[in-house]
């Protein structure tokens, strides 16, 4: 589940505060990128429990207002479909998601202002009627109008978002809020392949290689352990730049880039540069791209020149 970009990602954020606390050692810092990725895959078992909150809650509704029926004594006959969704029960009878939540002691209670607002908005949104109102209803209409509440309502969700906040903190975990939208595409994936009456389906691991976390673990390593070649070859370049003005995220990127173009051979200078670029844009100021492409390039053109480049060089 969690990929090379995830991963350059956590590693600059764990670099970044590694270097601004100055009582941490790199034996921390690991740790804390560790943490990080078991936190992200936190996340992704429980948005794909939300499919199991989000039904349990709508039962409780039907409840109260069957309830609320009986009492009055009217007549009320409930549309039971999205509460008896055969992909909710495919999820709820999994295995795999029951015990991690229960091995990780994680759960919706602090987030459940969450599953309250997006059922109202289901309640609303069309594709919720069109389902409810269909003459027949098979798996892939159950699966369907899965997949649209993870694609139509949940991203970029304010409430969701909101709760996720407070969840990190109940829970202790961390960058929830901000890998939200991304780890949702991980769950609907994951729904996407659930088959029916299908009890112990697989989930996505944690990593899809074991190699991927050892290159997570080896790029904060190179990243700390070579900072002043690093730190040389950055202020070599600066060219046009004031040093004093860089900003501090706009190092850590450079850092953590030049000990990915040294030490990983296997992956395409083009890929390691677009990725840090696409870091810069995210994390850092609006003219850190600029920034970061030219003095990457520019180090990459003098290695070229002294022959210490073997690998060919796209020139920007």
């Amino acid at each position: 589940m969690i990929n090379r970009t995830l991963v350059r990602t956590r590693v600059v954020q764990t670099l970044f505060a590694f270097y601004k606390d100055g009582d941490k050692t790199p034996l921390t810092a690991k740790k804390e990128l560790l943490k990080s990725f078991s936190d992200t895959y936190d996340l992704y078992v429980m948005l794909l429990d939300f499919v199991n909150e989000l039904t349990q809650y709508a039962e409780e509704q039907l409840q109260q207002v069957e309830q609320r029926a009986k009492v009055t004594h009217q007549t009320y006959t409930a549309n039971r479909r999205f509460v008896n969704n055969r992909l909710a029960q495919v999820v709820f009878n999994n295995r795999k998601i029951r015990n991690y939540l229960a091995n990780e002691n994680l759960n919706w209670d602090a987030g459940m202002s969450a599953v309250s607002a997006v059922y109202k908005q289901l309640q609303s949104a069309p594709f919720y009627e069109e389902y409810m109102s269909a003459p027949d209803c098979d798996y892939e209409a159950d699966k369907r109008v899965w997949r649209k509440i993870y694609t139509d309502l949940l991203p970029q969700n304010s409430a969701l978002e909101s709760a996720l906040e407070e969840m990190e903190v109940v829970l202790d975990r961390q960058n929830w809020t901000v890998d939200a939208d991304l780890v949702l595409s991980f769950a609907l994936k994951t729904l996407k392949r659930f088959e029916p009456e299908e009890d112990d389906q697989d989930i996505l691991p944690m990593f899809a290689q074991e190699s991927e976390l050892q290159f997570a673990k080896d790029l904060l390593r190179y990243a700390i352990e070579e900072k002043p070649r690093y730190e040389q070859l950055i202020d070599s370049h600066l060219r046009n730049w004031d040093a004093q003005r860089i900003a501090y995220m706009d190092r850590i990127i450079l850092q953590v880039a030049l000990a990915e173009i040294f030490h990983f051979p296997d992956i395409a200078l083009e890929v390691s540069l677009n990725e840090y670029i696409e870091l810069s844009k995210e994390y850092s100021t609006d003219k850190s791209y600029t920034f970061i492409n030219g003095v990457l390039t520019e180090i990459l053109r003098d290695m070229k020149r002294e022959g210490t480049l073997t690998k060919a060089l796209v020139v920007r």
